[in-house]
């Protein structure tokens, strides 16, 4: 009997599906997105459209107490976020990141607002009262000099972050 020859080998074939490598790199990457869920608490995860099989499993999760058993159960929830909305979930993780960046970046502000008052004293209080007209001139006024007392004297910044408290609660931050 003649051997028989190999098919010839398609390129284009084997480019078209996932090598066995990318496919466990996409199970584990589900998998750690079932564990960022898991480790969430219950009102962060309410935000997530997820499915009711889902959410027993995540629940489920807190009773296993064994190592080997916890670890099935996690593939288990990689499994069943396969057929979740990902583009969805993904939306909601974005703009919880929106939001912290939005929340950073006006403790940022708040931060310059305040080594500003206490730098340049009441011209900056001033300048602070006209871009926010509601805020307590006399209270602001007093922790700056404070503030500015404590720090000639190197003592701890206790003023200082009150200001900074105080103008995080004028703001309603």
């Amino acid at each position: 009997m003649p051997k028989q020859r190999p098919e010839p080998f398609d390129s284009d074939e084997q480019e078209e599906r996932p090598s066995k490598s990318q496919l466990k790199r996409e199970m584990h990457a589900l998998q750690a997105l079932g564990e960022t869920l898991i480790a969430m608490k219950p009102a962060e995860r309410a935000k997530f459209p997820l499915s009711d099989d889902m959410l027993r499993a995540i629940e489920e999760t807190s009773r296993i107490r064994s190592h080997e058993g916890r670890r099935r159960h996690m593939q288990y929830v990689g499994k069943l976020i396969r057929k979740e909305d990902l583009a969805a979930i993904q939306g909601v993780f974005d703009a919880i990141e929106q939001e912290k960046e939005q929340r950073d970046h006006a403790f940022h502000r708040l931060e310059k607002w305040r080594d500003r008052l206490v730098d340049e004293g009441d011209s900056a209080v001033d300048l602070f009262l006209a871009d926010y007209p509601n805020a307590d001139r006399q209270v602001i006024r007093q922790l700056v000099r404070n503030a500015r007392k404590e720090r000639e004297q190197s003592k701890p910044p206790t003023s200082s972050r009150k200001l900074f408290k105080h103008l995080r609660d004028t703001l309603a931050l």
